[in-house]
């Protein structure tokens, strides 16, 4: 039995898996006992029988303390951390302040308060750095978690669950808080600090981040990263606490990358579509790709030449992008690949009045058709559960103040105050995105090499709406379309 919420580790396995071991050692030990009962000519097989079934106990305890080990918990844990210095880290999209490593050595303290609220303690190793605390944190709107209206569909289920976990969801604090709480050190921090930031990040469940923020002449500048993992102890029973659903029926696909590509999902089952109409659209392959907000950092890590417009990420080329891979980095050694090319033809845009579950107003849904020029078929990208009227009005350079969200369903936006995760928790959100084919089939857009729409109205003309598409890990947009939509 383990402490803290006393989670029994053979508790993670399926039941049917446990009577499959038993009833295997059961035998084992039975056919040791009748061959012990041959004569002395027969000591090879008792030999062999006594081998079966010691291997077979012994595969259990591995087992039982493997499992024991990856799911420990406690009420009060130090959690392992991963600081980078200068030069461990190239890739780094972030833009860094001038004091970055200079507050490296700390350890993490983390604290349950209840059921989904901890404390996340930096302890400073050097009497120089602070103290720095994110205290009574609700976790369970961090983990993942999905809109009633989906859980009674299977399909639904693993998409919106999957799509949960591995899109990043990146909350910040501000300095002042309730929930920041800064001691000690030589006063930099306790002076300077903009902002505290935890995320959780597009990978396996548990790789999470904390990152500190002091305010510079271009915004924000991090000067303080780590990486850690959130233990799985906890998340499987925050998981369960959030879904009613038990974690081992989900534990694969969160914690090693299944994707459910070929899954059919029942749109009528997320909203009911009250008018559609197609609607005027261009999208100008001559005009040159635009850069803003975290997109400009990322140019280094977009590992193809010579993309200066929208049509070059269509001709065939191969497009690659640095891979964001465990404990949560960009690596350029390795390349991620897309699958541009299979989406080279853009068909036409449809918008719809819907009405979502999780909205009493009508909302707007909107779908962009492509093809391919070298196969059959469609690729249908819907984006749904938005207002079109509430939408900001912005100058086209300006697109990263727009609605910018990732794909799934019940998903969050990528960056948010904890403030508004609170009042819109990700579960009761009408939003989804997500890329189709001809039969309403899931295809895998992280395979494709998209991670969700930006739009916003034009800044002269509330007629008109932008929409972009953001690549894998936002390295880059792959597309500006214009829609007239009154």
């Amino acid at each position: 039995m383990l402490t803290g919420s006393g989670f029994l580790a053979w508790g993670f396995f399926p039941p049917k898996i446990l009577f499959l071991l038993a009833l295997l050692l059961a035998v084992a030990l039975v056919c040791r006992q009748w061959i012990c009962w041959e004569t002395r000519l027969q000591s090879k097989r008792v030999a062999l029988a006594g081998g079966l079934a010691l291997l077979l106990i012994a595969a259990g305890a591995v087992g039982y303390f493997y499992v024991s080990h990856r799911y420990h918990i406690a009420e009060v844990m130090e959690v392992a951390t991963t600081e980078y210095g200068h030069g461990q880290y190239p890739e780094a999209p972030e833009h860094w302040s001038i004091h970055y490593g200079d507050y490296n050595g700390r350890k993490l303290k983390l604290t349950k308060r209840d059921a989904t609220h901890f404390d996340f303690v930096l302890e400073p190793i050097h009497p120089y750095i602070a103290r720095v605390e994110i205290r009574d944190v609700d976790v369970s709107l961090m983990t993942p978690n999905l809109p009633e209206w989906a859980k009674g569909d299977e399909g639904l289920r693993r998409i919106a669950l999957t799509d949960r976990q591995w899109n990043r969801q990146q909350v910040s604090f501000e300095a002042d808080s309730p929930h920041i709480r800064i001691t000690g050190g030589d006063g930099f921090e306790k002076e300077n600090i903009y902002s505290v930031e935890l995320a959780k990040n597009c990978l396996n469940a548990g790789l999470w981040e904390i990152m500190l923020f002091e305010k510079d002449s271009s915004g924000k500048a991090m000067y303080y990263q780590d990486w850690f993992s959130f233990p799985l102890g906890h998340y499987k029973d925050i998981f369960e606490h959030n879904t009613g659903f038990e974690y081992w029926r989900h534990w694969y696909y969160l914690e090693h990358w299944l994707d459910p590509a070929g899954t059919v999902v029942p749109l009528d089952k997320l909203r009911t579509v009250v008018e559609e109409r197609e609607v005027p659209t261009t999208f100008d392959r001559d005009e040159r790709v635009i850069v803003g907000g975290e997109q400009i950092p990322k140019r280094r890590t977009t590992l193809t030449d010579d993309i200066r417009v929208w049509g070059d990420i269509y001709d065939g080329r191969e497009v690659r992008f640095a891979s964001f891979i465990p404990p949560g980095v960009y690596s350029v050694n390795a390349p991620r690949h897309t699958q541009y090319h299979r989406m080279d033809r853009f068909d036409k845009a449809i918008l719809r009045t819907i009405q979502s579950p999780g909205a009493k107003e009508p909302l707007n849904e909107l779908e962009l058709v492509f093809s391919s020029s070298h196969q059959p078929g469609h690729w249908r990208y819907v984006v749904s559960g938005f207002d079109l009227a509430k939408l900001p009005q912005l100058p086209i350079h300006d697109y990263p103040h727009g609605f910018y969200m990732p794909m799934g369903i019940g998903t969050p936006p990528f960056h948010q105050t904890y403030d508004e995760l609170q009042q819109h928790p990700p579960q009761k959100t009408p939003y989804m995105s997500v890329l189709l084919d001809d039969n309403n089939g899931w295809i895998d857009h992280h395979a494709v090499g998209i991670d969700g729409p930006v739009m916003h109205l034009d800044e002269k003309d509330p007629g008109l709406l932008h929409v972009y598409l953001l690549s894998y890990e936002r390295h880059m947009l792959i597309a500006h379309v214009v829609i007239k939509v009154s």
